[in-house]
């Protein structure tokens, strides 16, 4: 069975953005890009992957889930298709504008789509890129977290988890702590 990953940035009280949905006071620069560019290439976007130096097939996700916040912020630069090497879902009920090449957009439970998604024969993992009223929906669904930690207060915005108090298990399994402060931390469900 396939897993689903929520692989994420966030700050050290535990939002992925701002109220607005910005996520640029996150660190941008640094030792942790260059290698989390190498162990994850496909989670840069499609319109950077050159810039970047990537080249060459997926190696841990070949599917990327988004909550309509999340992919509307690539709308806003222009972005209409942000990971066209990779399948891509946006989950929304009151979406209605149109969509890049390649976007599909779920509107029915996302729970049973992750769980069709899950049961798929082959293809690598599914990532959930971001969204925390998506991450909040899909939390029983989550196999593994990797939370970028940014050594950054935000203060109020977009928290990991949008729902409500339903606590869940994890267990650290590893663990990347980087010259800038950025620590990955990768977690597993007990």
């Amino acid at each position: 069975m396939r897993k689903l990953t929520y692989y994420v940035a966030a700050s050290l009280d535990g939002f992925i953005a701002d109220p607005d949905g910005d996520f640029s006071f996150f660190v941008l620069e640094g030792d942790h890009l260059t290698a989390l560019n190498e162990q994850h290439p496909e989670t840069v976007p499609t319109a950077w992957r050159e810039a970047a130096g990537i080249e060459g097939a997926n190696k841990v996700f070949d599917t990327v889930l988004m909550g309509r916040g999340t992919y509307e912020m690539g709308l806003k630069t222009g972005t209409a298709s942000p990971y066209r090497h990779l399948r891509q879902y946006v989950f929304s009920t009151g979406y209605s504008g149109e969509l890049g090449e390649g976007v599909e957009l779920v509107r029915t439970d996302p729970i049973a789509k992750v769980r069709e998604l899950k049961h798929e024969d082959g293809g690598l993992g599914i990532w959930l890129c971001g969204g925390g009223g998506l991450a909040g929906s899909l939390l029983p669904e989550i196999d593994e977290l990797m939370i970028k930690l940014n050594p950054v207060v935000a203060g109020s915005g977009i928290p990991l988890f949008n729902r409500e108090f339903a606590a869940a298990q994890f267990r650290l399994t590893a663990h990347d702590v980087y010259d800038n402060g950025v620590a990955v931390m990768t977690y597993e469900r007990r």
